[in-house]
């Protein structure tokens, strides 16, 4: 004969309702949207060069890269997926990148992180332009 009570219906019926709720948490600390977001692995033509000003930044969403201008007319590019979870960036305020995600924040002229929870900086990618078109490619060795 067991010592151990066994469970009451209520027991059963609040661990049950609160299961799904523990599972939402989960949720907003992945990527979403079904398909996992990738930084390029092959040179990809982000724009006109012209939409980079000089001392700003552009975030491209599509191809999860964020390129700056320097105020020489040097351009930088970094992946736009956050270090702390993988989530896309999706926001660009001036040059701080927002990660939708935890809030981690990042300088878009540096990869720097500005704001925990992230503490590694965001992967430099290879930048050129051809023919006047902004073209990024796999990350800088």
């Amino acid at each position: 004969m067991s010592t151990r009570p066994s469970a009451t219906r209520r027991t059963v019926l609040r661990g049950a309702a609160l299961t799904p709720v523990a599972g939402l948490g989960l949720a907003a600390c992945s990527p979403g949207g079904g398909a996992t977001p990738t930084t390029p692995t092959a040179p990809v033509t982000l724009g006109a060069e012209s939409e980079v000003p000089k001392g700003g930044a552009k975030l491209y969403q599509d191809q999860n890269v964020v390129v700056s201008r320097a105020e020489d007319g040097s351009l930088k590019a970094y992946s736009s997926l956050c270090t702390h979870a993988g989530c896309a960036i999706n926001k660009l305020s001036g040059t701080t990148l927002v990660c939708p995600c935890h809030g981690s924040r990042f300088d878009a002229s540096t990869g720097k992180v500005t704001q925990s929870p992230a503490v590694a900086p965001l992967q430099e990618l290879s930048v050129e332009v051809k023919d006047g078109r902004i073209v990024a490619g796999p990350p800088v060795a």
